[in-house]
């Protein structure tokens, strides 16, 4: 398996220092006291276009050679990558061809417009989306930049764990949400190479327990018909990115939806951040108890802040 190594996570945060936020790294006394440990939030719903997305969206645009990036890139996404990549070509001024469901949020089919993303729709099922972004691919001779299964990708999402390790060396782990295991990939190996006693665990909603089952199987187990509103985590693992989390990972554990809803709320109320549901999720690991955080340092990485403020989980 060839998986990113220590110099490419490294270069990839030279290459994408210019069009990302070095995001903060946020306490919080709450938390602490709650759980007699110290947190650290790795605030990548600061991050540009919304999401920690953006790391690799950018990281693997500026790989491109100029032949590649001249026809432009393309992928299908219903979410944060859709957006991230439409911005990442614009930085690069080339063409953005992004296939998205007829149901996607209006608010992020207005976001990928506003980054000049050409975007096609098409029906509301992964079959129609792949064979979609296939007759775009055919049509303009693209670059297909997958959301996760991408080593490009994996590197610049790596980067965000690179970061809070060098502002909190050595926490005793790292906790991150998982869905189509780009992060995860990319925050295990960040802690594998610059905090080796790091144990990167990672969270995910129960109705949508498909890297769960395959971490502990050791066998890949698609994503079927999940159900949860944690709607960045809805994706199966990769061909790339599970194997990677079998080998760096140390767990993953799963959480029930309202977990899901109080540990953002909780977010809301006592950090006075907006963060989506999926950035929730590790913390609602922490609040079911899945996973012992007493009198450790614990790093949380939340993913991401794109939310319909129109409607709130719990209105």
């Amino acid at each position: 398996m060839v998986y990113p190594t220590r110099g490419q996570i490294e270069a990839a945060a030279h290459r994408i220092a210019f069009g990302i936020h070095r995001t903060p790294v946020l306490q919080s006394a709450f938390f602490d006291n709650r759980f007699e440990s110290e947190f650290f939030f790795k605030c990548e719903n600061f991050q540009k276009a919304g999401a920690f997305k953006s790391r690799g969206a950018i990281n693997a645009v500026f790989s491109l050679n100029e032949p590649e990036a001249s026809k432009g890139v393309a992928t299908h996404s219903s979410g944060n990558h859709a957006q991230a990549l439409a911005r990442a070509a614009a930085l690069r001024k080339i063409p953005a061809y992004i296939v998205m469901p007829e149901n996607a949020p209006r608010v992020k089919i207005d976001a990928v417009k506003g980054y000049g993303g050409v975007i096609t729709f098409c029906k509301p099922t992964l079959e129609a989306r792949e064979s979609t972004l296939e007759r775009v691919i055919a049509k303009t001779h693209a670059v297909e930049i997958h959301s996760y299964d991408n080593l490009k990708v994996i590197e610049g999402q790596a980067t965000a764990a690179m970061e809070l390790l060098e502002e909190q060396p050595a926490p005793d782990i790292i906790l991150c949400p998982v869905g189509g295991g780009g992060l995860l990939s990319g925050t295990a190996l960040s802690a594998h190479y610059f905090s080796p006693a790091t144990r990167v665990i990672a969270c995910e909603p129960t109705g949508a327990d498909d890297a769960f089952r395959s971490f502990k199987s050791g066998k890949f187990v698609p994503s079927v018909h999940p159900k949860t509103i944690a709607d960045g985590l809805l994706t199966s693992l990769g061909k790339l990115t599970f194997p990677i989390i079998r080998e760096f990972a140390a767990d993953i554990v799963t959480v029930e939806e309202r977990s899901i809803l109080e540990a953002m709320r909780l977010i809301f109320e006592r950090m006075k951040i907006v963060v989506e549901p999926s950035s929730a999720v590790p913390l609602a690991a922490v609040l079911e108890g899945k996973i012992d955080v007493k009198g450790k340092r614990a790093g949380i990485i939340l993913s991401g802040g794109n939310v319909d403020l129109d409607h709130l989980p719990w209105q």
